[in-house]
């Protein structure tokens, strides 16, 4: 048991393994840290229930829903508003999110050899299908090219993450972001059971071969372009366009008086995310551009810059 409801029952995480009838790696598979986050909660099923263990060698732990607070109350969040993927890996004392995470991190997550977190866009917000991860850990790096994502983006994981905590233990870490929260999007499910085959037939504990999901792109750095006023964003490019500096990403129009400015790519780069929301005010992360070139870089100030809030 993790916690408790408001009625005091007890609330427990499910947690499936599957062990295979030939010894191999430990592989861990979570989705649902975010309540709303769906897309990842059916990848880690579908891949549950399409593997059987006289096929696999090793072992697949899946959770696929950590957050069982949040996805009940269809929210990002715990009952106390508090984000359960900064508060990883958690005491075994102190408020309801390191609870949590302490439970599912010493019990579960420690006896994996590797981590792959599922998740979509944030904040009525999409990405185009990507792999995140510290690629200064070859480890992480191997891991994400295997999964086959035609993105990968260097990203070291905010502190409290899941991946991070897991990276830090020594356990090679990545998280899969595809689509929006709040519904089941079956392109970015298949493409994500797709990767998580492929990363289980790299590492030989299903046999196969693995499935292109097209020309891998790796970003080592990216940057969410903002809306400068406020009003009704109207997009002018979609998830997936390459766009160059000065390139216009949309127009925010005045819905009292007939003033329009235009939001503009500062970079040469990729849309790997936007929102969806049209409501805009200033400050509002509105467009994530991948950058080309680049290296991997060890720098919290800039992650914070890659966070859509």
């Amino acid at each position: 048991m993790v916690s408790e409801t408001f009625s005091g029952s007890g609330m427990e995480i499910p947690v499936v393994v599957i062990r295979g009838e030939k010894k191999g790696p430990t592989v861990c598979l979570t989705g649902g840290v975010h309540g709303d986050e769906l897309n990842g909660v059916e990848i880690v099923r579908e891949v549950v229930d399409q593997t059987r263990a006289r096929d696999l060698s090793g072992t697949i732990v899946a959770v696929p829903i950590v957050n069982l607070h949040g996805f009940q109350m269809s929210s990002r969040y715990l009952p106390d508003r508090r984000d359960l993927n900064r508060f990883f890996p958690g005491k075994a004392r102190g408020n309801t999110a390191s609870r949590i995470a302490y439970e599912l991190f010493e019990k579960v997550v420690r006896h994996c050899d590797k981590l792959i977190d599922l998740h979509t866009g944030s904040f009525h917000r999409s990405n185009l299908p990507q792999v995140r991860a510290d690629l200064r850990n070859p480890d992480n790096f191997a891991l994400a090219k295997a999964f086959g994502a035609t993105v990968i983006v260097h990203n070291v994981g905010g502190k409290g993450t899941l991946r991070r905590a897991a990276q830090e233990a020594g356990i090679p870490a990545i998280i899969y972001e595809a689509g929006e929260p709040m519904r089941f999007q079956a392109q970015e499910i298949k493409r994500g059971i797709i990767g998580v085959r492929n990363v289980l037939v790299n590492l030989k504990m299903l046999r196969g071969s693995r499935v292109s999901l097209g020309e891998q792109r790796t970003f080592f750095q990216t940057r969410w372009v903002r809306a400068e006023r406020g009003g009704i964003l109207v997009n002018e490019v979609r998830l997936g366009d390459e766009v160059r500096e000065g390139d216009i990403l949309g127009t925010i129009t005045d819905p009292i008086r007939k003033g329009k400015s235009v939001v503009v790519s500062p970079h040469r780069g990729r849309v790997i995310g936007m929102v969806l929301a049209p409501v805009m005010i200033p400050g509002y992360a509105a467009f994530h551009i991948g950058i080309p070139g680049g290296k991997p870089v060890d720098d919290d100030d800039m992650m914070d810059q890659d966070r859509p809030e």
